[in-house]
């Protein structure tokens, strides 16, 4: 697996600048690229390294920082490695570009990222048509949308639930058993 690893990434590094890779122990390799160079970099994968296999696209918040880290999983049946490609865009202003033409599922995980966390895609194909129905206000994926406070407002108090029981308290009800001390402040 060393080997592997690291004839990718002298392949990686000649053919790409300003990466940088991190190498985990097992069958895991991640290089954090620029964005801009996103659709080159996974094309080179697929097509000239035979990383056919995407396997996700995956967001992480980094709302300290004001931005999300975009996260592209790509395998390779032939090395059994598996590479993780990595980049940063603003949480405002950050437009990814779209990779649906090297692999057609990207494009449900973009509209996914468009829609959930807020994330704009160029030339995303049907960009809203997904989960989401008349939406309105902070994408819900966000650290800094309040899933409690929209819960309560739309769920908890609409006519009809006056005898709703909390999810918790059906289960004590059933099973007999009682709610951890840890998840009591969760409890209504």
């Amino acid at each position: 697996m060393k080997e592997i690893k690291a004839d990718l990434i002298s392949k990686i590094k000649a053919s790409f600048d300003n990466v940088t890779e991190k190498d985990y122990d097992g069958n895991r390799l991640d290089f954090h690229v620029e964005t801009r160079i996103i659709p080159q970099i996974l094309t080179y994968l697929k097509v000239n390294l035979g990383y056919i296999h995407l396997s996700h696209i995956s967001c992480v918040d980094w709302l300290e920082d004001g931005e999300f880290e975009i996260v592209y999983i790509v395998w390779s049946p032939e090395d059994k490695l598996k590479v993780f490609i990595k980049t940063r865009i603003d949480r405002e202003t950050g437009v990814l570009p779209n990779i649906d033409m090297i692999w057609r599922q990207a494009n449900t995980y973009e509209r996914e990222l468009k829609e959930m966390f807020g994330i704009e895609v160029d030339g995303l194909v049907a960009a809203d048509e997904f989960l989401l129905e008349d939406w309105e206000g902070l994408p819900p994926m966000r650290r800094d949308f309040d899933t409690e406070a929209y819960a309560d407002e739309t769920f908890w108090h609409r006519p009809g639930r006056e005898d709703a029981m909390d999810v918790r308290e059906a289960i004590i009800e059933r099973s007999r058993e009682e709610i951890p001390d840890f998840a009591k402040k969760y409890s209504r």
